[in-house]
């Protein structure tokens, strides 16, 4: 199946760097005599497009647009349509174009929560690239308010305080109330070392459940 162009068989690890790209052209190679509206080959060029994002950008981005433009022609599932989305929203962050990125990440995270609601592991995903979209323009407010008051009781409900989606959220926040200039230092402080301490120690989370009270 499609995992092994993704994921080594003996170590259970992720390809990446060249190895990875070289593997997405060889996918592509192999089903890119297909139809255009077999679902094999779509999924080889969405694949080669996320394998070229790390180590060449500029080049991941046609293949991204072509694969979104795929999805939408021949598939209306609304999570196929989306997870192209949210690969193009990342290319678009990788070459600095957080504008445009923003503009997708939005319509992925509201999309998700109208079809599953906040609690589901999907719509957390797109919430974590929708925070980093905001800290990144300097949207301090909204990237607080998302991460702290919805996202975050979630997903230490959902998920449970070590998993990766949960850790990646306390570090989005921990940026935004790092950046933001608006906030007391004193406070900023005592926030910032409650969010280092759930990131390393996710069972030690009462400086930043302190911290957060304080500045409500």
């Amino acid at each position: 199946g499609m995992m092994k162009w993704q994921r080594c068989y003996d170590c259970g690890q992720d390809f990446h760097g060249a190895v990875d790209v070289a593997l997405g052209w060889a996918f592509w190679k192999t089903y890119l005599g297909r139809p255009e509206a077999d679902g094999r080959r779509c999924e080889a060029l969405g694949n080669l497009g996320n394998a070229l994002k790390g180590p060449r950008p500029e080049e991941a981005l046609p293949v991204l647009q072509a694969s979104l433009a795929l999805v939408r022609r021949f598939w209306h599932d609304d999570e196929n349509v989306l997870s192209a989305q949210q690969s193009l929203a990342n290319g678009l962050s990788v070459v600095g174009r957080t504008d445009e990125a923003l503009v997708l990440r939005r319509e992925v995270y509201d999309r998700r929560v109208a079809l599953f609601g906040v609690s589901h592991k999907n719509t957390i995903e797109a919430g974590v690239n929708l925070s980093i979209s905001l800290n990144l323009l300097q949207l301090y407010d909204e990237a607080i308010t998302l991460l702290r008051d919805q996202l975050l009781p979630v997903a230490r409900r959902l998920l449970g305080a070590d998993h990766e989606y949960t850790l990646n959220l306390h570090h989005n926040l921990a940026n935004a109330l790092r950046d933001d200039p608006r906030c007391i230092r004193d406070n900023l402080r005592l926030k910032w070392r409650g969010v280092e301490a759930t990131v390393f120690y996710p069972n030690t989370g009462d400086d930043l459940l302190e911290a957060e009270t304080i500045m409500q």
